[in-house]
């Protein structure tokens, strides 16, 4: 990271960023291009290892890309806050965020789909406990990210 002095290690601080966003944006390699796509989110740290959840249709771009290639990189951010300036050049930004690569994987055990389902809803409602009939199960896909590195910055 350039900026050492806006580099954020502590754990503690990190998962309190993280509980901050509720958008994560996952870039796929499509043959040379990117993809990004922004979702929704919950997450673990188990294992000094972070693992985040998601959630959507069981096909589509999204899906084929990830069985093609399933190593993506991922970005959050949150408090972002202008600072303006009566130069244009002097103008700056608070924020948070967070960037990373990892291994997604596609969750087919009812399971461990309903354990990413709960996760998710926890992260997103505060609560947790929720029902997920076995229907709404088999229809939804849940995918899993396993982060092989990731870094944490903020200007505040």
């Amino acid at each position: 990271m350039r900026r050492a002095d806006r580099e954020i290690t502590n754990r503690d601080k990190i998962r309190t960023i993280i509980d901050s966003c509720h958008c994560c944006r996952l870039g796929f390699n499509d043959d040379g291009e990117v993809y990004i796509v922004p979702m929704n989110f919950g997450y673990t740290y188990e294992n000094d290892k972070y693992i985040f959840y998601f959630h959507g249709a069981q096909e589509g771009r999204k899906v084929e890309l990830m069985q093609r290639s399933p190593y993506v990189g991922f970005e959050m951010d949150t408090n972002y806050q202008l600072t303006e300036a009566d130069v244009a050049c002097a103008h700056s930004a608070r924020f948070q965020s967070i960037i990373g690569n990892g291994n997604m994987s596609i969750l087919h055990d009812m399971e461990e789909k309903r354990q990413g389902l709960q996760i998710i809803m926890e992260h997103n409602t505060g609560k947790r406990d929720w029902d997920f009939p076995e229907k709404m199960l088999k229809a939804v896909g849940v995918f899993k990210l396993e982060v092989t590195d990731m870094a944490c910055k903020e200007h505040l």
